[in-house]
């Protein structure tokens, strides 16, 4: 048998080395943008993005937003990471721009009644 239809193993796997450039890892970060959508019924903030420390925690963000959007004492506040899950209150920033960030921010929204999960 002749090996005329074997496939061109000439051709290496080193002219397909992949260029793509990393903008800048999460681990090197000491400041995140941050961008506040309205969800449900919530008030829009006029100002959607922030940057932020990256060691802030949730609940420092739900303070903020309830701060600058004026809310009453007794009004909740719900916090979600990408419409699918409220983190908890002392999560890091850090931790969820990490496993969550995209293109170079963490996106939460913010509702004043219970909108996801």
């Amino acid at each position: 048998m002749s090996q005329d239809n074997a496939p061109d193993s000439s051709v290496g796997m080193e002219s397909l080395s992949l260029k793509t450039e990393q903008p800048q890892k999460p681990s090197d970060v000491t400041k995140i943008d941050l961008l506040l959508n309205a969800a449900g019924n919530a008030p829009i903030m006029k100002q959607r993005k922030w940057t932020v420390d990256y060691m802030k925690d949730v609940n420092w963000v739900c303070k903020f937003i309830h701060k600058y959007l004026k809310l009453d004492p007794e009004e909740k506040l719900f916090l979600y990471v990408n419409q699918t899950f409220a983190p908890s209150p002392d999560q890091v920033l850090k931790n969820l721009y990490e496993c969550y960030g995209n293109q170079n921010k963490l996106t939460l929204h913010y509702s004043i009644s219970q909108a996801w999960g």
